[in-house]
């Protein structure tokens, strides 16, 4: 069991337990993130409860009043703890003349972009697969095909870039939420895919749920009545077409914001 203990949110001192970690791959461990410690007490009870599960502790806490005093308990209750902001502030310390500011959380204070990202995350997975349909009204991207074709990969790879997006699933029984076709069309992207391929992806999708590949939805029959659905919707909307068929999630994100940006050079035009 190892203790990863922060006076902020506690991804880096988690980030440097797992990286740890994975080097003994013999062993499995429990790692507990224990974030915003702000007094001696916290410490107090993590550093008893370590010493009763024999658990290491690595702690990334700015205050030096705080890092002292975990240092001093430890060495007390003979617990193995880990200081990793500590040694690196004292050299660049030493090394610059300079004092630190001792601010917890301040790496992710001054981080808007940091921010941004979460938020951008946070809304792809609210509007992802067709939730809630107002999300579509304040995506920065819609994304909108049929099953299989990485629409949840894109969304998520882009949220990482800080952009907001929402996808739509287009399914032959389900009318498009109204939303959709009130969403500028230079902010809607549509993606295919060959039909063979398709029917690759759904079978082993079918496989891994433990389905037999021959339903429905594996069916090229079907498969082919999806996609010229789909291109009926999007040849509606006047919208980008993306063939994913052959493409790295990378590449085919690339191409979307290609597209918004030139869609949207001459939609303002």
């Amino acid at each position: 069991m190892i203790y990863a203990v922060s006076d902020s949110i506690g991804e880096t001192a988690e980030s440097v337990v797992k990286a740890t970690t994975s080097q003994f791959v013999e062993e499995k461990f429990d790692v507990i993130r224990v974030p915003y410690v702000k007094d001696k007490e916290q410490i107090d009870k993590i550093l008893d409860e370590a010493s009763m599960n024999k658990a290491v502790v690595c702690y990334t806490i700015v205050s030096p009043e705080l890092r002292e005093h975990i240092a001093d308990k430890a060495m007390a209750l003979d617990v193995q703890v880990v200081d990793v902001l500590g040694p690196m502030m004292k050299a660049i310390e030493k090394s610059t003349g300079m004092l630190p500011r001792n601010q917890a959380g301040l790496i992710h204070s001054l981080d808007h972009e940091y921010f941004k990202r979460v938020e951008a995350v946070e809304f792809a997975v609210k509007y992802d697969d067709g939730k809630n349909p107002i999300g579509l009204l304040k995506a920065d991207i819609v994304i909108i095909g049929v099953s299989r074709t990485s629409k949840t990969p894109l969304s998520m790879y882009l949220a990482h870039k800080k952009i907001k997006v929402a996808n739509v699933p287009l399914v032959p029984e389900l009318q498009p939420p109204d939303e959709l076709f009130q969403v500028p069309p230079y902010k809607i992207v549509g993606l295919l895919i060959d039909p063979f391929k398709l029917n690759e992806i759904r079978s082993e999708r079918l496989k891994t749920m433990g389905l037999s590949d021959g339903a429905a939805y594996a069916d090229m029959k079907r498969i082919n009545s999806e996609l010229e659905y789909a291109k009926g919707i999007m040849r509606r909307i006047h919208c980008p077409i993306i063939n994913v068929s052959n493409r790295a999630i990378e590449e085919t994100a690339g191409m979307i914001l290609e597209y918004v940006h030139k869609n949207q050079e001459r939609y303002n035009d």
